[in-house]
């Protein structure tokens, strides 16, 4: 007879919380108690915002979609001019800008007019965010039944055919056109993350930094105008390629760069570096895909060198939505996970780095950074 594992006293504890929570009872003088008025409130709130999230997300990408905060960028203005600016009937518009004022994104001055709102103001300041707010129609789109999608009733999805690289049987071969939309989008949304990684590792001491999988070359660029002395390399898909190759023309620092195509999947990196970046390439693949890809960036870097690895990671203190986040959305990719810092670290182990550490970032919840030797 096998016995049964007893239960640790966490897991114990943990049970006759949730046992407790679930009491309509409970509940009730809970939200009537003073002490415990406070988290009964805002775990009703929290709930509520679950249940409510697909509605801001909606009015969110209708703000977007008005460019209501360009709108609003010079000052206030009065309901009517706004909803004719808009081409919404004005009840319609009331109703709109009164759900954006309920979420901050816009305000009321006393005079009654709408002006920018505290987060509308931060994101007209982020225009990457505007641009991942228009590109989440793919998202919703393959989420309508989420069931369907996870129980694998969906075999093509919207984001699957958006990335042209996640399910291609031979992602160097993507056109032009293929790779245009969702390069500019990456571009769009990659000089803040640029500058938490340049702000959270130095250069200072590297002399060639190869930017695997570095679309049209931001983080690259923003590197090579940090340090002066870099010597810059960029490797992505041909067609990503020549993109970044323009760009960084236009940055005046084409003389500095050598742009590489290839598939980093099957084809060998670029030697002579004695620092290899990838930012926000591993959570868009599996792990055997992750593990090669680690693998060959090792192979790239000369003894001693630096490995930057940089993006978002499940699990993150005070960050914890970004798995559940990006679950869903590589899910609906076909490519990728997040991944906590733990199997990120076991990952690098396995492809021989060592002296892995975390650099701490201002803002984790939109990007850790790994260095590893």
């Amino acid at each position: 007879m096998t016995r049964q594992p007893v239960p640790a006293l966490r897991d114990r504890l943990a049970g006759w919380r949730d046992a407790l929570l679930a009491s309509a009872r409970f509940q009730r003088w809970a939200a009537a108690f003073p002490l415990t008025r406070p988290i009964a409130r805002r775990r009703a709130r929290e709930l509520f915002d679950l249940c409510a999230g697909f509605v801001y997300s909606q009015v969110l990408l209708a703000c977007v979609e008005l460019d209501l905060f360009e709108r609003l960028a010079e000052g206030p203005c009065d309901a009517d001019a706004l909803a004719r600016a808009c081409d919404l009937p004005e009840a319609a518009a009331a109703r709109l800008f009164d759900a954006a004022v309920s979420l901050r994104l816009l305000s009321r001055r006393s005079d009654g007019r709408y002006a920018l709102g505290p987060l509308g103001a931060a994101l007209r300041g982020n225009p990457g965010v505007a641009a991942m707010v228009r590109h989440h129609r793919l998202l919703y789109a393959d989420l309508a039944d989420p069931l369907a999608l996870l129980r694998g009733r969906r075999p093509d999805t919207a984001l699957g055919d958006y990335w042209a690289y996640a399910a291609a049987a031979e992602p160097a071969a993507a056109a032009a056109e293929r790779v245009a939309d969702y390069s500019e989008l990456m571009s769009s949304s990659q000089p803040f993350v640029a500058a938490e990684v340049l702000a959270a590792v130095s250069l200072k001491h590297c002399r060639r930094l190869l930017d695997v999988g570095g679309g049209q070359g931001t983080f690259l660029i923003a590197a090579g105008q940090r340090w002066p002395h870099l010597e810059l390399a960029l490797f992505d898909l041909p067609a990503v390629a020549e993109r970044a190759r323009q760009r960084l023309d236009e940055a005046d620092l084409g003389a500095r760069a050598t742009v590489t195509g290839g598939d980093f999947l099957t084809d060998p990196l670029p030697g002579g570096a004695d620092a290899v970046s990838l930012v926000r390439v591993i959570h868009d693949h599996d792990d055997a895909a992750a593990a090669r890809i680690l693998a060959r960036a090792r192979e790239a870097l000369e003894p001693g060198g630096l490995l930057l690895l940089a993006e978002p990671m499940a699990g993150t203190r005070g960050a914890e939505p970004v798995g559940a986040y990006f679950g869903l959305y590589l899910f609906a990719m076909r490519s990728g996970r997040p991944r906590t810092f733990e199997e990120l670290r076991s990952l690098l182990d396995d492809a021989g780095f060592t002296g892995i550490r975390a650099a701490p970032t201002h803002v984790p919840l939109l990007t850790r950074v790994i260095v590893a030797e």
